[in-house]
């Protein structure tokens, strides 16, 4: 399963009621937050969530309103949380920023007393697990490099049980390895392969993040291409379109037309201007493409192969 929980879903500055840009996503052991908007830190407080294995930061640009909780956050594990390791990934501009930040402002030239590392990245792979891959991919917005991400689980060949029971493989050892792949031999002796057990593979889950983004063209298109779920901004309604492209965002109908010509499953809006109703940004994007949420500060998207689930706090967590 994967865990997304919205820290932040305001555009820019932040509203009465949410927070600038910030996203906690878990897979297994692992958590990543993804861009760390001013207040994240007290976000993730409030959320119930912690600092705990909080060690990876993906930063889609450098742009303060998606950076700035950086200086607060580290300054917090330096000094009370017990964080033993935090590796932050971002395009080189953006890096030069926030070593700037951190290192000038924050530690002013003293030496981090946990290992505290800056990962430049590039399109392709960054960070790699045992099933699961995190890809970044270039996205355009105005004046600063930018990335998508793109969260996918490697496919995986579901264990046919009745199979197993017609070779009489008994439950152990034996039928862990093969599920992983390995030919086992079983205590009478015989040879079993794990293509005599195991199902043709399924895909695994796909969950596309894109933080600002101007431009929507054939090569969005293909990473966003058949995700569970992709998360982008919302920053406009189409009645304003010409502001969006002046200021390189984009409209909530143009969020929804690359879901829909993407295949994805469910599409999620964040980064939402105040200028707007939330209904505003649901009704626009819901005439092109019917599975859209709207997200709000704290709401909780579960993710597995099968189902796709959201969950929304009765009352927002006291201040």
């Amino acid at each position: 399963m994967l865990d997304v929980t919205f820290l932040g879903t305001s555009a820019s500055a932040p509203a009465a009621r949410r927070g600038l840009p910030a996203h906690l996503v878990q897979y297994g052991p692992f958590r990543f937050l993804v861009d760390c908007g001013e207040g994240t830190q007290r976000q993730i407080l409030r959320s119930g969530l912690g600092f705990r294995n909080l060690q990876y930061v993906l930063l889609t640009h450098g742009h303060l309103d998606h950076i700035l909780g950086l200086g607060g956050l580290v300054s917090t594990f330096l000094r009370w949380e017990s964080v033993p390791s935090l590796d932050i990934f971002a395009g080189p501009k953006t890096l030069e920023r926030v070593r700037d930040l951190l290192f000038r402002v924050v530690l002013r030239d003293a030496r981090p007393a946990m290992p505290l590392r800056l990962h430049p990245i590039q399109p392709g792979p960054i960070w790699q697990g045992r099933d699961l891959t995190i890809h970044a991919f270039p996205v355009w917005h105005k004046g600063t490099e930018a990335f998508g991400f793109v969260f996918q689980q490697h496919p995986r060949r579901p264990f046919l049980v009745e199979k197993a029971e017609a070779l009489g493989i008994p439950p152990g050892p034996w039928r862990r390895d093969l599920v992983e792949g390995r030919t086992v031999t079983l205590p009478d002796g015989r040879t079993i392969h794990p293509d005599e057990v195991l199902g043709p593979p399924r895909p695994g889950i796909k969950y596309v993040h894109i933080g600002d983004i101007g431009r929507v063209d054939d090569a969005v298109l293909e990473h966003v291409q058949g995700a569970h779920v992709l998360v982008i901004e919302a920053t406009y309604l189409e009645e304003e379109a010409d502001l969006a492209r002046r200021f390189g965002h984009i409209t909530a109908r143009m969020a929804a037309q690359l879901a829909r010509d993407a295949g994805v499953q469910w599409l999620v809006l964040t980064h939402l201007s105040r200028r707007y109703s939330e209904q505003a940004v649901l009704r626009e994007a819901q005439a092109i493409f019917p599975h859209v949420w709207v997200a709000r500060d704290f709401d909780r998207l579960h993710i597995t192969r099968e189902a796709i689930r959201f969950e929304r706090p009765e009352r927002t967590p006291p201040c």
